[in-house]
């Protein structure tokens, strides 16, 4: 036990010396430094490690086995390239980002929706998945007066897991944990309050498989319950990074934007959980579209398969069997 707390404070003490070094460099710099690490984890590390076989099925899974290599290295760096400037961007964001010069860093794109679903005095599920910068997004809202009960997995190393948790709460959100925070989720719902999670991943052989990307792929089916259930919107968004223009040392500059608003009271069909499924389902695919070296391919998104015997029944009833 003793151990593992000693290895656990020195992940913290190395992740806390990375961060000190990030804070200060520009976004110049910290964007050569991400490229480069890129080059390491595409062309030097074991496949094993950078999980390229994985990103490599994935990628012909949603763009066909006729996808060139050369596009699936292309798109496999800039991923890598991508992942490790966020995290560069979680430590920088406090320096460079605030609600007095989010205009230079930001680009908003249909707020009108937005703006229109906080204006029903409904619950909201702010809906995402691994694309762009997710962080960007909640920040964004939370300095505009949006909170959000952010749902999140709890971190192995707690001091880490304290520290993104400060992170996030920053701005005045209330982070709620994916395992054993289901209480908490239901009372900011209950409270017509937002919430925000990212719903991209395999759920398994009791999620509903919808099409993503044209091909099934297991999806969680509590977020259509609980939109039913409380009468809750579900906007369906994104933070995509914008080309870099490193003008004065500026901050990257992203586009958030609202691919689609969901509202539940537009179906009453005995298939309703799986077209709401299906709809934010493909509003995160047309997202991914945008920019898709954005988009965190390790995911073993396809991971479940459909059984043999055809689905028939969906579950509409109490969540406690949601996933």
């Amino acid at each position: 036990m003793k151990l593992i707390q000693l290895r656990r404070r020195i992940e913290y003490l190395i992740f806390r010396a990375f961060a000190c070094l990030i804070g200060v460099m520009n976004v110049r710099q910290t964007t050569w430094v991400a490229d480069r690490l890129a080059d390491v984890f595409v062309g030097v590390l074991p496949r094993k490690i950078s999980r390229y076989a994985v990103a490599e099925a994935n990628l012909k899974h949603a763009f066909g086995q006729d996808l060139p290599e050369y596009e699936v290295q292309k798109l496999i760096h800039g991923m890598w390239s991508h992942l490790f400037r966020m995290v560069a961007e979680l430590v920088q964001s406090p320096r460079y980002m605030h609600l007095e010069n989010c205009r230079e860093s930001i680009v908003f794109r249909d707020r009108e929706q937005i703006l229109r679903a906080l204006g029903t005095g409904r619950p909201i599920i702010f809906l995402s998945g691994h694309f762009g910068n997710w962080e960007v997004s909640t920040t964004t809202f939370g300095m505009f007066g949006v909170p959000m009960g952010v749902i999140a997995r709890a971190l192995d190393n707690p001091y880490l897991h304290e520290w993104f948790k400060d992170y996030r709460e920053a701005t005045g959100h209330q982070m709620i944990l994916k395992k054993g925070g289901f209480d908490d989720l239901l009372d900011v719902i209950s409270r017509k309050g937002c919430v925000g999670l990212l719903a991209d991943q395999d759920a398994g052989q009791r999620g509903l498989f919808v099409d993503f990307f044209g091909q099934p792929a297991s999806t969680f089916k509590s977020i259509a319950l609980l939109a039913k259930e409380y009468d809750a919107m579900i906007c369906v968004g994104y933070a995509r990074r914008l080309e870099d223009n490193f003008v004065d040392g500026r901050w990257s500059r992203y586009e958030v934007g609202v691919n689609d608003v969901i509202d539940p009271r537009e179906y009453n069909s005995m298939h309703e959980i799986r077209e709401i499924t299906q709809r934010y389902t493909l509003s995160l695919e047309n997202a991914i579209r945008l920019a898709p070296e954005q988009y965190f391919w390790v995911h073993r998104r396809w991971k479940s398969q459909p059984k043999a015997k055809k689905q028939t029944h969906v579950e509409t009833t109490p969540l406690a069997n949601a996933a």
